[in-house]
């Protein structure tokens, strides 16, 4: 009998420590405000070289600037038109930012922080990548993704799409790009050679299907559904379906952990999910909260970082908050 109370209660303490260690996945390393910035923010990028984070924020037409060696603002840089898509252009020492206002791509000097050119691109430019093989920046549209050639400061193709992509990931070992259009309730697989697109996929009970984030090495895609509230697990060689789970709510980014196998989903809700991947089965191990209408990061695996964009909300200040996986 006593053998049988001690192993039920050795499972209990394990099961205790193991919820314990979920509650705790990640926790606040540093927080840092952001006080004269006001609305909306959107996405963000990192210079490892000098060690800042670039924030878009929307509403403020601003661009910040954040040392993250010393987690403080920086900079404030103005003279943006609801700057939404962002990146660092390493070959060139620069930073592209997407202007959804004017439809324009904006190349800034990383060192400086001045701007070099400034090209038309479509209506609500918005999530930028750069493509480090071909030394390309693909920029998200009204009716596309704009190729630029951020050297020679042109559009070079454009792969047309019927909609409004939002997020879309590159593969580095091939081709393709794969791309959310909400509208409808699709999504794109493109030849970024090409500059084509080779298929198109319904995304079933994913409706809303705004962030992804791409594991390439197993042919998966992560992505983001607001209707309902859920994160479904997609195969990017046949678009299959296979699988969702409940997830927070407005959710606009999320970003995969691959060395601890781990899905961050962020939520204008008001928290973070973390998501457990064990194969092609996902489970949701955590609930951070956060602040509601805080929905959008940046995931550095360098860095062993995760940020967060805090907007301005209630008398609280903006701020991004810095958390560290546990």
């Amino acid at each position: 009998m006593r053998v049988v109370f001690a192993a039920v209660l050795a499972i209990i303490v394990a099961a205790l420590a193991a919820a314990q260690g979920a509650a705790t996945a990640l926790e606040v390393v540093a927080t840092i405000p952001m006080p004269e910035v006001g609305g909306r923010i959107d996405h963000l990028t990192f210079d490892p070289a000098r060690q800042r984070l670039f924030v878009a924020a929307l509403g403020n037409d601003s661009v910040e600037v954040i040392d993250t060696s010393k987690n403080v603002l920086q900079r404030s840089l103005r003279g943006f038109h609801e700057p939404q898509g962002i990146v660092v252009v390493p070959d060139l020492n620069a930073v592209a930012v997407a202007n959804g206002g004017s439809g324009t791509l904006q190349l800034l000097d990383a060192a400086s922080l001045q701007t070099r050119w400034t090209i038309p691109i479509g209506g609500d430019a918005d999530n930028v990548r750069y493509d480090t093989a071909a030394k390309r920046l693909l920029v998200a549209y009204e009716g596309g993704i704009a190729i630029v050639d951020p050297a020679g400061a042109r559009v070079v193709q454009r792969i047309q799409i019927d909609g409004h992509p939002e997020s879309f990931q590159l593969e580095s070992q091939g081709p393709r790009l794969y791309a959310n259009v909400p509208g409808a309730s699709t999504m794109i697989a493109a030849d970024r050679t090409g500059a084509t697109v080779a298929a198109r996929w319904m995304t079933g009970a994913c409706q809303a299907n705004y962030p992804m984030a791409l594991d390439e090495p197993s042919h998966r895609l992560f992505v983001g559904c607001r209707r309902p509230a859920s994160l479904a697990l997609f195969d990017t060689a046949a678009g299959k379906l296979l699988g969702t789970i409940s997830a927070v709510g407005d959710t606009d980014d999320l970003f995969y952990d691959a060395a601890r196998q781990r899905v961050y989903v962020i939520g204008g809700e008001g928290f973070i999910d973390i998501v457990q991947r064990s194969g092609d089965s996902l489970r949701r191990v955590a609930r951070v909260p956060t602040r509601a209408g805080a929905r959008t990061g940046l995931w550095v695996a360098d860095e062993n970082r995760l940020y967060l964009a805090v907007p301005a909300r209630r008398g609280q200040a903006a701020e991004i908050r810095v958390f560290a996986p546990v």
